[in-house]
C-alpha cells in the first residue's frame, strides 16, 4: 500500500511539473505508461503535433485508439481494412477523407501506423445531430445516456459565459451573441461523444489502454473529455497533454502541454 501511494504521488508529482512549464514526448510517456485514458490534443493543421502524437503511441502501443475525424458508423470498416493489411491510401479512400473537412490524412496516417495491433473506434458525430445540439441542447440529442457525462446540469452562469467567450474567440469574433449558447452545447455533444467512445473502447478491450486524438481543446481536464469522463466513471486514471503554439493561458487546464511552432498557413480569421 506504501509503495502504490508512492507511485501515485510520484505520478502526481510528475503532471504538476509537466503542467507548469511545457513537457517532452519522453516525460509525456512516463506520466500516461499507467493511465487509463490518454487524451493526446492537436492543433489540427500542424504536422509537429502529429509527429508527437504518433511517437507517443508508439512508445505506449495502446489497445485502442479513438479519433475524433473518424465517424463512429466507419470504425468497423477502419479496422477490417487494416486488418487487411490496406495502404493509408486505401482507409483514406474509404473515409472519403478528402471531403471531410479535415487536414491532409498523411498527419493521421503514422497515428494508426504507430499502433498496428490497437483497435480503432470513431467518435465522430454526424453533423446533423451537432446542428440538433445546438438548437435542442445536447442532453436531448445525446439520448438516454446524457445524465452519465453531466450533460443533464445546467452550466452556471459563470461558466456559460466563461464558455461562450472561449466560442467567441475562437471564431474571431465573427459569430452572432445568440450563436453563441448553441456553439458551447455543440461542444459538450462532441466532448460526451469522445468520452463515451473512449469508455466503450476501454469495455472492448478488456480494460485496455485508450489514447484519443483530438483537438485541444476537448483535452482540457476542467470542461473536456476529462471532465465528462471524471463525471461518468470516477475511478478511471486519465491523462490530457494539449499542444499549441503559444503557451496556454491558463496550463493547468491540462495535466501537460506541448509547444510546436506554427505552419504557415493563411490567417483564419481573414478567410472567416
Amino acid at each position: 500500500m506504501q509503495l502504490g501511494f508512492r507511485i501515485f504521488a510520484g505520478l502526481c508529482a510528475l503532471a504538476l511539473l509537466a503542467a507548469a512549464e511545457p513537457t517532452s514526448v519522453s516525460r509525456l510517456v512516463t506520466m500516461a505508461r499507467h493511465a487509463d485514458i490518454v487524451v493526446l490534443g492537436e492543433i489540427h493543421d500542424n504536422p509537429d503535433h502529429h509527429r508527437n502524437q504518433a511517437e507517443i503511441v508508439a512508445a505506449l502501443q495502446p489497445a485502442a485508439l479513438v479519433f475524433e475525424m473518424i465517424p463512429q458508423a466507419r470504425e468497423d470498416e477502419v479496422n477490417t481494412l487494416r486488418s487487411e493489411g490496406a495502404s493509408p491510401d486505401a482507409i483514406a479512400k474509404a473515409l472519403d477523407w478528402t471531403a471531410s473537412g479535415w487536414p491532409d490524412f498523411s498527419f493521421y496516417a503514422p497515428i494508426l501506423e504507430a499502433a498496428p495491433k490497437a483497435r480503432i473506434f470513431g467518435a465522430g458525430q454526424p453533423i446533423a445531430d451537432v446542428r440538433r445540439a445546438m438548437v435542442e441542447g445536447a442532453a436531448g440529442v445525446f439520448g438516454p445516456d446524457a445524465a452519465t457525462y453531466g450533460l443533464d446540469v445546467p452550466l452556471s452562469p459563470e461558466e456559460e459565459a466563461a464558455r461562450e467567450a472561449m466560442q467567441a474567440e475562437v471564431h474571431c469574433g465573427g459569430l452572432a451573441a445568440e450563436l453563441l449558447p448553441g456553439m458551447v452545447e455543440a461542444q459538450r455533444f462532441r466532448d460526451a461523444g469522445l468520452a463515451d467512445a473512449a469508455l466503450w473502447a476501454r469495455t472492448m478491450t478488456g480494460d485496455g489502454q485508450v489514447v484519443v486524438i483530438a483537438g485541444s481543446g476537448h483535452a482540457d481536464k476542467q470542461r473536456g473529455v476529462p471532465a465528462a469522463l471524471a463525471i461518468a466513471d470516477p475511478t478511471i486514471t486519465m491523462l490530457s497533454l494539449g499542444q499549441f503554439e503559444t503557451p496556454p493561458d491558463n496550463p493547468k487546464e491540462f495535466d501537460a502541454y506541448m509547444l510546436a511552432p506554427a505552419p504557415a498557413r493563411a490567417d483564419p480569421c481573414a478567410q472567416m
